[in-house]
């Protein structure tokens, strides 16, 4: 096995001498062990005690913390993880090593200490067909995420992982020795996670009802349409899946704009379905109960307006029919509505659900007077569950369980009887432009229709 630290293989290396390997390979078992019970996918390669490792800035965590504060008060979106820019390609970092099937594999360790979760970013990525991405926790608990393949190669050339629940990963590309000069790959941003996404107290209120709690009997289809959505690796939102008049299964995505997601970032965003309870856990974190392994990454910027605060994005890939999703339906049609009902992940939390007797009337945002403007659908108060930093983005649904609107935000919390305004999709269908309205993408077949019902998942 041929082993080269920090450097990409040339064709001439071949004929290295084994007295330069044996060197090198004595100097790196003389490093001292790091890692007490390192994960090792293959046997034959060094461990992980002794790559090449990369260890990040120490965070501020209460200094990000206010930060959060200061910008939640102004109106923004919440925040999990503090970013680190860098620039780190296989030829720059790492180490290389060579199997005896003439494969490479390219390994790097990264560690930020105390994070509760690290997340990367590409700003290249580009995979050739047998060559796989792997992101692995150092120490055990078979904490991996990938491969990502070829088959994750997009038009952008971006690629976002999920957060990992460690703070010491490895990053490990294999190719085939044939592919050697097929790659591209640049990791231009690691994310330190201080909140949310493994953090282990609860994030959550205890007035919030998990979705697999029997007041949600009724809403089970219509949960499997909302995901929880991490954005350039740092914030986090709510967003969902909205049928289209073709019915054909495009991966439509709707949350709110205020998110901070456009043009320049859409494929950073990651989506989580199915990261709810198991089990009814009324008034209990649900974080461990969640599962955070379904999920896909990448999307592309569609449409959005700050008067209605709505972005709508179509996602890289169909999901997959593993994941179970469903396509909501929608109504946009200009009416207040007799009940409302939200579904949301508060905080990072595993699905929650809210329900309001009183319905939601037009008015402007944050305005009480009916219509006002009519850009916004005001919610009064809850009689079930609330709404938290976090769900911004979510569906509210009218009785018939057709979306009419995402959440913008409001006062509303655990024990703070408080409106919450959600930005309305009768107010979003026509604008100026396909890129400031809904109507073009959610009635492509320009039929017109003001009722929509939601359908099943079309994927894979």
């Amino acid at each position: 096995m041929r082993r080269l630290n920090s450097e990409t293989p040339e064709p001439y290396l071949a004929t290295v001498s084994r007295h330069f390997l044996l060197a090198l390979l004595i100097v790196f078992v003389a490093m001292p062990a790091i890692a007490a019970d390192p994960v090792r996918l293959d046997a034959k390669l060094l461990g992980v005690e002794v790559i090449e490792r990369v260890v990040l800035p120490r965070v501020d965590e209460e200094v990000a913390k206010r930060q959060d504060f200061e910008a939640t008060e102004a109106g923004q979106t919440a925040r999990y993880a503090v970013p680190h820019a860098v620039r780190i390609t296989p030829s720059s970092h790492g180490t290389w090593e060579q199997r005896d099937d003439g494969s490479w594999v390219w390994r790097l360790r990264l560690i930020s200490r105390d994070a509760y979760s690290l997340n990367l970013g590409f700003s290249r990525y580009r995979m050739p067909k047998g060559g796989t991405l792997r992101i692995y926790a150092t120490t055990g608990r078979g904490q991996v995420v990938g491969p990502f393949t070829a088959r994750d190669n997009e038009t952008h050339g971006e690629l976002w992982t999920p957060p990992l629940p460690t703070d010491d990963l490895i990053v490990e590309l294999t190719l085939p020795a044939n592919k050697l000069r097929r790659y591209d790959l640049e990791l231009s941003w690691i994310n330190h996670g201080y909140a949310g996404f493994g953090e282990p107290q609860p994030r959550s209120g205890a007035c919030n009802v998990d979705v697999t709690c029997p007041p949600a009997a009724d809403w089970r289809n219509e949960a499997r349409a909302v995901a929880l959505v991490s954005v350039a690796g740092r914030h986090f939102c709510t967003g969902f899946l909205l049928n289209n008049t073709a019915e054909d299964g495009r991966p439509l995505f709707l949350t709110a704009k205020h998110c901070g997601i456009d043009e320049t970032n859409a494929a950073s965003v990651v989506v989580f379905w199915g990261h709810q309870s198991r089990v009814c856990r009324r008034g209990a974190s649900s974080y461990q109960a969640g599962d955070l392994r379904r999920f896909q990454t990448g999307a592309r910027w569609l449409a959005g307006h700050d008067d209605t605060d709505f972005a709508l994005l179509e996602l890289d890939d169909i999901p997959k029919a593993r994941h179970r999703v469903y396509y909501a339906g929608w109504d946009r049609r200009h009416r207040a509505v007799a009940e409302a009902t939200v579904i949301h992940h508060p905080n990072t939390d595993a699905k929650r659900i809210a329900y309001s007797s009183v319905g939601a009337v037009p008015t402007s945002h944050l305005g009480d007077d009916v219509p006002g403007d009519g850009s916004h659908l005001r919610v009064a108060s809850w009689d079930l569950g609330t709404t938290e930093g976090g769900s911004s983005g979510a569906p509210l649904f009218d009785e018939h369980h057709r979306v009419i609107g995402q959440l913008h935000g409001g006062w509303a919390a655990c024990g703070a009887d408080e409106p919450d305004w959600f930005g309305r999709l009768s107010a979003a269908w026509d604008g100026p432009t396909p890129d400031t309205r809904l109507r073009d993408w959610l009635d492509p077949m320009a039929t017109g229709t003001p009722v929509l019902d939601g359908i099943d998942s079309a994927g894979e």
